[in-house]
């Protein structure tokens, strides 16, 4: 890489190898730049936010977007809203049937399904048991005929949500975002939609993504007036009810992680967290 105003250049690892005009050796640590280390994947390039350091695991794999009978939709938005208030949002199903009625979710059949809640040193799953499958426009563009639904989010640290559906044997739906923070209180959305379904793939294509845009549009409106409510009060103070499944989990592995001090699994134990959500 060579600066376009002094013309020093440096190699890959952020050494200062040559400055015009200089005579004898340029190499000096104080002339050296932080160097991160990259990756290019899954049509993505991930950079290890620590300087000068080789990580020891792999990036985060979008599993599903090039896998035989997929059909994947690629899609970047902005979200006006902090990468907790963001992941939350991607992973919360009580506020879809309030803000998305219609469109993924409709008023409350007094249906009663379990929420299962297995917590791990670096990620929170929840599974949904007994859930049939949403009404809306999703969810009959998923399923026309409907099926049993299996239902899973998940959130990974450092910043991965995951939305999956099998609807049936036939259906199956995943919805993987990586959550980059661009400030305090914006956050990039860099989501891949992979399905597999009865329904023709095109159709599903075209449908999917203006009715996607659609509640994304509704979740950035809630987002912005909840970050502007954070910024009024000088920061994020929630409180939870039994029905925010995940959301009191990703805070906590969120300012662990802050705090450099992720618990290993053997410390996080296996016990599973059951909720009952009426839908």
């Amino acid at each position: 890489l060579q600066c376009p105003y002094h013309g020093w250049r440096f190699d890959g690892g952020g050494r200062c190898r040559f400055i015009p005009s200089l005579k004898g050796d340029c190499a000096a640590k104080a002339r050296n730049v932080p160097s991160f280390a990259a990756r290019e994947q899954d049509g993505f390039v991930w950079v290890y936010a620590t300087p000068d350091v080789a990580p020891t695991v792999e990036p985060y794999r979008f599993r599903l977007a090039d896998a035989p009978g997929y059909t994947s939709v690629r899609q970047v938005v902005g979200a006006p809203g902090t990468l907790f208030s963001t992941v939350e949002n991607a992973l919360d199903v009580p506020h879809t049937a309030f803000l998305h009625r219609g469109l993924f979710r409709a008023e409350s059949r007094g249906i009663e399904i379990t929420a299962v809640v297995r917590r791990r040193s670096d990620r929170v799953e929840a599974e949904y048991v007994g859930e049939p499958r949403p009404p809306g426009l999703v969810g009959k563009l998923l399923s026309p005929s409907g099926g049993t639904v299996t239902h899973f989010d998940r959130f990974l640290l450092p910043s991965i949500a995951e939305v999956e559906y099998r609807i049936g044997d036939e259906n199956h739906l995943l919805v993987a975002s990586a959550m980059t923070p661009v400030s305090d209180f914006e956050t990039r959305i860099y989501a891949v939609v992979s399905f597999r379904l009865r329904v023709p793939a095109a159709l599903v294509k075209r449908a999917l993504t203006p009715i996607a845009l659609r509640i994304f549009a509704q979740d950035a409106t809630i987002l912005r007036a909840q970050t502007e409510t954070v910024r009024r009060f000088g920061g994020e103070q929630f409180a939870w009810s039994e029905v925010d499944v995940l959301g009191r989990h990703i805070w906590r592995l969120l300012r662990a992680a802050e705090r450099g001090a992720i618990p290993r699994d053997e410390d996080v134990g296996a016990e599973e967290e059951r909720v009952t959500l009426v839908v």
